[in-house]
């Protein structure tokens, strides 16, 4: 508890431990990512942690200082609206309308709040921030993914032969009692020239494994290729 104490004062050594440990934790954020193979890694998440609770850091120095009226928002203000446009970059839309990066995003938005936590002295509730990040990029994801994987509603990219493929698709489609609720033409190349790539929107009417769906659609003899986005 004396320790705790110490660390949220404003002595240099107490300051130097909080962004060592804005570092560490950042880069245990970091691994996390990048283990799954996500585009910000160790060293993004340990620099955005480590900036922001410097940030803080300074923030709170210039407001102690004698004679000088500093707003003590604007760094931390600054420091949210920069790592949204951080995390913008790590967003990406594929030719299929996938969506991706929006986990990481949120994750260095997050991180940066963190640091900030800790850079100024703040320590349950950085360190408190940092086990929920762990908690819900790890913990929750077979949660996330259970979830999702057995939706009622989802979204595929499929590869069928261009002469009356899509037709036949939905004929299946209302034999096994589902809907399709949308279909357009992707852009993007099929592994071959005979076929057409669409993006189809399905309504399965209730919970139904998305997998089990998927090798329906695979074992059909006018689809080439089948994933889901």
């Amino acid at each position: 508890m004396e320790f705790i104490t110490f660390l949220e004062g404003q002595s240099d050594t107490a300051v130097l431990i909080r962004l060592i440990i804005a570092m560490i934790c950042g880069c245990i954020i970091g691994y996390e990512r990048i283990s799954n193979r996500h585009s910000a890694g160790i060293k993004t998440f340990a620099l955005v942690s480590l900036g922001s609770a410097v940030a803080t850091v300074l923030n709170i120095y210039l407001a102690n200082m004698e004679g000088l009226n500093a707003d003590v928002s604007r760094i931390p203000a600054g420091v949210v609206s920069g790592i949204g446009f951080l995390g913008a970059g790590t967003i990406i839309v594929t030719g299929r309308s996938q969506i991706k990066g929006l986990t990481t995003a949120a994750s260095l938005w997050v991180t940066a709040c963190m640091g900030m936590a800790i850079g100024a002295g703040y320590m349950p509730t950085g360190l408190m921030c940092f086990l929920l990040i762990l908690i819900t990029n790890k913990v929750l994801l077979p949660v996330t993914q259970y979830v999702e994987g057995h939706s009622r509603y989802l979204n595929i990219y499929i590869e069928v032969e261009k002469n009356n493929g899509i037709s036949k698709l939905k004929q299946q489609m209302q034999t096994w009692g589902f809907s399709v609720k949308s279909i357009s033409k992707s852009k993007g190349k099929t592994l071959q020239h005979t076929d057409t790539g669409i993006i189809v929107g399905i309504d399965l009417r209730k919970k139904f494994s998305h997998k089990t769906f998927l090798n329906y659609l695979n074992e059909l003899d006018f689809v080439s290729y089948v994933e889901e986005i």
